[in-house]
């Protein structure tokens, strides 16, 4: 699909990946609305990014802040094609031993799981009114295979792949294409606290889903994820479409 010329909404665009996608998206011509929950972040985001980007403060959790970026979505940017679901959080702790698994668990299937899912059915009569459409759910490798001492995140990524790969088939007969990008670790914020001398650089994760998006490639293992996916898991779009009785390709 085209990379140029849309309108984008990308959730958690303040800082890291999301700013990352934000800032090639708007190099290429896009008008770009970032949100988040600190405004001054997203003020010092769009001053960065230039005239054609635009924020709205929201939590996403939030149902109505959601109902409240829906309306103003609606109202000020009606040409909207191209939802990008990239807000997300993470904790380190080990569940079998952690008292506050739950609860932990709790605000990241919100985040990361509830929240797309919602922001997605607020938003998709709008985008299935454009001539060409796309969303983009930001997973990550431990969808795949989970992380030892991330849990209830990647179990909350795992529920995200699932939802994607069923969402992208119901939607296949529409104008609507649905992206997911799975990325391995990212040097941001977000990663902090998680030692590792493997991380990748946000940039290299918004460059990959710009070259995605425009071959059409609705899967994108980012740098190790793709081996990843190959050693432990074969094939699992092949088990998707079985089971739910489509032809194998």
């Amino acid at each position: 699909m085209k990379t140029t010329q849309n309108t984008i909404l990308i959730t958690g665009g303040g800082s890291g990946i999301g700013l990352e996608m934000a800032r090639i998206f708007t190099k290429k011509g896009n008008t770009v609305i970032i949100t988040g929950r600190n405004e001054n972040k997203l003020r010092d985001a769009v001053i960065q990014l230039g005239q054609d980007a635009h924020y709205i403060v929201a939590d996403v959790t939030n149902d109505d802040h959601l109902d409240a970026l829906d309306a103003a979505i609606k109202k000020n940017f009606p040409t909207l094609n191209i939802l990008i679901n990239n807000a997300g959080q993470a904790t380190l702790h080990n569940i079998g031993k952690s008292p506050d698994a739950a609860r932990i668990a709790k605000q990241e299937i919100e985040t990361n799981y509830l929240a797309p899912v919602k922001l997605t059915a607020r938003l998709l009569e709008l985008l299935s009114k454009a001539p060409e459409a796309a969303i983009v759910n930001i997973s990550s490798i431990v969808a795949f295979a989970p992380g030892l001492s991330l849990p209830t995140y990647s179990a909350s990524k795992a529920a995200l792949h699932s939802y994607t790969q069923t969402l992208r088939l119901s939607l296949s007969d529409t104008t609507i294409k649905v992206f997911e990008v799975m990325p391995p670790l990212v040097d941001t914020d977000f990663a902090k606290d998680i030692a590792s001398d493997a991380k990748i650089s946000p940039a290299q994760v918004a460059e990959d889903l710009v070259t995605s998006m425009a071959t059409n490639n609705y899967e994108v293992h980012v740098a190790s994820t793709e081996q990843l996916y190959k050693n432990f898991l074969g094939r699992p779009d092949k088990a998707t479409l079985a089971l739910n009785g489509l032809p194998l390709q």
